[in-house]
């Protein structure tokens, strides 16, 4: 008689993965990107940090800053774009999984790669729309860098910051998508 709550092997099956890490396909620069994400969770805690402080400074002193509402603007929207970067090397973007999980071991590779090669065409055209935005948000018309600013009585350069990010994340992106790419096709094999 066989232990109910014994764990069983199926041949074929995937093996379960650590839900708090990247996938194994996400390669290097997946565990990189996974490492990095503390830094920007640590933006959304400063963010916070920075709200309190300027609650008990205009409540408590009438004294408010001029700085808090646009640096934990920009905080939160750095976090947000790398959250996408993020999600590509766990594995969590959206797709439709009332098809993807009525599929077989085998189809599901060949979604995955399908998917992931469309995902780094779609990062790759998103990459080249946002160089066109960081062309106008951080050079002058004569060509000198010069970052865009938000107009504010503060004026930081953080709206140009923001677009370089987005770029670069967005290019990162391509760059994880084809490496899922190629690492499903060789799971296949």
């Amino acid at each position: 008689m066989s232990d109910p709550t014994a764990e069983t092997s199926h041949v074929g099956a995937e093996a379960p993965r650590d839900e708090g890490a990247p996938v194994p396909e996400a390669g290097l620069l997946g565990r990189l990107i996974d490492k990095g994400g503390l830094i920007f969770a640590l933006g959304i805690v400063a963010a916070m940090l920075i709200l309190i402080q300027e609650v008990f400074l205009r409540y408590v002193f009438n004294a408010p800053t001029i700085w808090a509402h646009e640096t934990t603007v920009f905080l939160c929207g750095i976090a947000f774009i790398y959250g996408g970067l993020y999600c590509t090397a766990r594995d969590r973007h959206i797709r439709v999984v009332l098809i993807y999980d009525a599929l077989g071991p085998r189809m599901r590779r060949t979604f995955d790669v399908v998917i992931s090669i469309i995902c780094a065409l779609a990062s790759l055209m998103f990459t080249w729309a946002a160089w066109t935005m960081v062309a106008r948000a951080a050079f002058a018309p004569g060509g000198e860098v010069r970052l865009e600013r938000s107009g504010s009585a503060w004026n930081p350069p953080y709206p140009g910051m923001l677009k370089i990010f987005l770029m670069l994340v967005l290019g990162v992106m391509a760059v994880q998508f084809v490496i899922l790419a190629v690492s499903y096709a060789r799971r296949g094999r």
